[in-house]
């Protein structure tokens, strides 16, 4: 479904990623570990077109993509939930929701559809829907975010750090509604810190390190990985 070959991605001088490749296929769910710096979120802000490559290619089913402009790529079916959220905070649940299908064609039922759906997956959004959206606790802006990301209907969906910052007990519910995503039909590549909880649910994992992949297995593998275990895991030998 996206293969990402060969990508190198500089901010001014400094090289932030460096000749990633990576592959993701459908009904997957792809998790990317690796400490703070190492180039994820980058990583995923290329395939969402948030920022230009110097080199490297991106292809989505089949069509390059990494020279399109953000809503072009969410046309084709990706949708990215960024790190750290970024609800827009002055307007309500229910009008971050409806922006999150604003660039596919739609009718009003399937609109209404697809909020029926995003209710049932986080009921407390629809506890919340005329609420701001800045007022909501962390965990009740991840929900949105992720619901906000699924409004566009998407085949792939980027999910950056969703576990960051929430309480373990949410911690919980979110790796759960990950699992329940990927089950409907929405092939997922997760970037996230908590790699004990992403390698258990993936099934192809990468490691990322410095802007470079250095290690690439089965994400049953990776947790049984000795390097894996020591750096990500908190394991000491």
């Amino acid at each position: 479904m996206l293969t990402v070959s060969n990508l190198s991605v500089y901010y001014g001088a400094v090289r932030a990623l460096d000749g990633v490749s990576l592959e993701v296929m459908p009904g997957e769910i792809v998790a990317m570990i690796g400490a703070n710096g190492a180039g994820k979120s980058t990583t995923m802000r290329s395939i969402s077109g948030l920022v230009k490559p110097r080199s490297g290619e991106i292809t989505f089913l089949g069509k390059a993509i990494h020279r399109l402009a953000p809503h072009e790529i969410v046309q084709l079916g990706i949708s990215h939930a960024p790190e750290g959220r970024r609800v827009f905070a002055e307007m309500t649940v229910m009008e971050n929701l409806r922006l999150g299908a604003y660039v596919r064609e739609h009718s009003k039922a399937s609109v209404r559809e697809d909020l029926e759906r995003m209710f049932t997956i986080f009921p407390r959004l629809k506890e919340r829907q005329t609420q701001l959206a800045g007022t909501l606790s962390g965990g009740e802006q991840q929900m949105l975010a992720i619901a906000r990301a699924l409004m566009a209907r998407p085949q792939l969906l980027l999910l950056d750090e969703p576990s960051l910052g929430l309480a373990p007990n949410l911690v919980q519910t979110i790796f759960r509604v990950i699992q329940e995503i990927n089950a409907s039909g929405v092939t997922i590549l997760l970037v996230e810190q908590n790699a004990n909880q992403a390698l258990r649910i993936a099934h192809r994992g990468y490691v990322i390190e410095t802007g470079r992949i250095v290690l690439e297995d089965k994400a049953a593998n990776l947790l049984n990985n000795p390097m894996v275990r020591s750096a990500y895991l908190g394991e000491t030998s």
